[in-house]
């Protein structure tokens, strides 16, 4: 259940109750300290200053009109009116008893499925004929975590994996196979040193770089033995793209990919489309559309070139065919791109064309979540000492090399293949993690010793806490018998803390509707890491196992199985793998 919108609904209608309506959204918050209660409504103030009364007064007339409403006082102990215009609001016990105990007996945890829609999410998006390396990390995993949290809501998602597959880099690839011995077995590594063969042949043989754009010609128009190679090259990159996808748990596969190639079709009949509506207009052989809100230097519209002098198209004329594809193909309700913040202005030209020509509508929302980049100790990118970019599937490997290092020390006992299987789960969990919980619009400094740390909000401390809820439950099974199959009428209170517990319990899904609102997962990791404090706390200062009643051993395993499952399907959402012993 959402507890906020729930009790954001109630201080509405106390608002009605007093007569005053409005149409600025109440916002209600979970309390920061418990005194303050378990959350706090803090729009008073914004209102009282509309209607020109005391925030004060008016937070004590609302707070006295949601206690006298019935369904208020179902949720509601109390309501308190606090300088300099805040509402309080404490819950009764009786109420986050029935809620804790309808989530302890339902497989979605009481998280309610939203009204579905149609979600388009763009993430990853690689370049062929090389490897994934560091950057192209943020965008894989924070897009994977918000395909998996739009689809725990109930929501019909489509993931598309937009990659660099196209343009003039393939006629010098196909140009240097071409004179290649050996073109019968590329490795990825050979892509790369022909790349780099490729380009530096372009830039210094003329012969070459003819040949290579000639190649491009003929690929575009559709030749046979072009498009063979150029096909070769494509596969062999997901191929190793895949490796790294399956490494790392995120959700894509090859019928993912919808490469740059898969719009060209489209592009001259949008580029024709938007000339004869005005939009664009040509400026001697080449394609412009100018834009309004965006100036240069001098105060003048901006142009944004849709189609060369030559003929060709740029990333923004497909930018735009994809906008169109995903709503007037696919049907999309909302359109998400994760994609790095220093591509923001580039989409939000493409955009405003693609509104313009009404190939979106406004009701479909397209949305550029963007992101910072990973830097080292010193505030640098993150390179390899040499100055080079790191490879996504060495930096893989040396966690998961860290872990198994880690874990051996800690426990020496672990037979070779459990240590194995251990040391992946950590290793690949820790990288996730320590980038997913990063508010995703700023830098972040990678830090080996930080995202291993069996301590702090790390991945390691929460999958700690479901291998103990887990071990815990094992022995509480053996000492009393198999666990209640439903926990109606076995939950109670007896302590502050053990109430706290299933407060931030109910709280998941109101942090699975931010996350998938906002597409931060840092919210999911802040709520997660909170989660396993707060039982932390309750486990030391409440015996579960010893306590001498056993209506009091019942009640508290059922906070600690519960506790385990709403661990356990966030760091789900989060695409991280939960251990079940560590």
């Amino acid at each position: 259940m959402d507890i906020k919108k729930l009790l954001a609904q109630q201080v509405q209608e106390a608002l009605t109750d007093i007569q005053l309506i409005t149409d600025k959204p109440v916002t209600v918050r979970p309390a920061v300290r418990p005194e303050f209660g378990d959350y706090q409504v803090d729009s008073m103030m914004a209102l009282g200053k509309l209607c020109g009364e005391n925030p004060l007064v008016l937070a004590a007339r609302v707070a006295d009109a949601l206690m006298k409403n019935s369904h208020s006082r179902t949720m509601l102990a109390r309501a308190e009116a606090v300088a300099p215009g805040f509402i309080n609001l404490f819950l009764r016990d009786e109420w986050i008893i029935d809620l804790t105990g309808q989530a302890a007996n339902d497989e979605r945890l009481g998280v309610a499925r939203q009204n579905v829609q149609h979600i388009v999410v763009d993430y990853s998006s690689p370049n062929v004929a090389k490897e994934m390396h560091v950057g192209h990390l943020r965008s894989t995993i924070i897009g994977d975590a918000s395909v998996r949290t739009l689809e725990f809501l109930g929501h019909r998602v489509t993931r598309v994996n937009h990659i660099g597959d196209w343009g003039t880099q393939f006629g010098m690839l196909i140009a240097c196979l071409e004179i290649a011995e050996n073109q019968g077995d590329i490795s990825l590594s050979d892509l790369e040193g022909f790349y780099r063969a490729a380009k530096k042949r372009y830039d210094d043989d003329p012969g070459f770089a003819r040949k290579a754009r000639a190649y491009v010609v003929k690929l575009q128009q559709g030749d046979a033995w072009c498009r063979e190679m150029w096909r070769k090259l494509v596969d062999i990159s997901m191929t190793q793209n895949q490796q790294n996808y399956d490494r790392l748990g995120v959700s894509l596969s090859k019928d993912d990919i919808r490469g740059e190639s898969f719009y060209n079709e489209m592009l001259p009949e949008i580029v024709d489309d938007l000339l004869a509506r005005g939009i664009a207009t040509m400026d001697g052989e080449t394609a412009i559309v100018y834009l309004d809100n965006y100036r240069n230097k001098q105060g003048d519209p901006m142009g944004v070139i849709v189609r060369k002098q030559d003929g060709g198209y740029l990333y923004t004329t497909t930018d735009i065919a994809c906008a169109k594809y995903r709503y007037q193909q696919l049907h999309a309700d909302r359109i998400l791109y994760y994609i790095d913040a220093r591509q923001h202005q580039h989409l939000m030209m493409a955009w405003e064309i693609v509104r313009r020509a009404g190939y979106v509508p406004e009701q479909v929302t397209l949305e550029h979540h963007k992101f910072g980049m990973m830097l080292d100790k010193t505030g640098k990118p993150f390179k390899t000492r040499e100055g080079g970019t790191i490879r996504l599937a060495e930096l893989l490997e040396e966690a998961v090399t860290r872990a198994h290092k880690l874990v051996s020390e800690k426990s020496p006992q672990l037979a070779a293949g459990e240590l194995e299987t251990l040391a992946e789960m950590i290793g690949i969990g820790a990288v996730k993690y320590a980038d997913l919980s990063k508010n995703r619009t700023t830098d972040y400094v990678f830090d080996w010793d930080t995202m291993l740390s069996f301590e702090g909000n790390t991945a390691p401390y929460i999958q700690y806490a479901c291998a103990r809820i887990t071990s815990l439950l094992r022995k509480a099974t053996a000492t009393e018998g198999p666990l209640p199959q439903t926990f109606s009428g076995t939950l109670s209170f007896s302590t502050e803390t053990e109430r706290a517990l299933a407060v931030k319990l109910l709280q998941f899904e109101e942090t699975l509707l931010a996350v998938a609102k906002e597409g931060m997962p840092n919210i999911m990791c802040h709520y997660l890491f909170e989660l396993a404090s707060m039982f932390s706390g309750f486990y030391a200062s409440s015996p579960v196992l010893t306590h001498q009643e056993r209506s009091r051993r019942q009640s508290r395993l059922a906070l600690c199985a519960l506790t385990g499952r709403v661990l356990s399907t966030g760091l789900e959402t989060l695409g991280i793998r939960v251990p079940e012993r560590m």
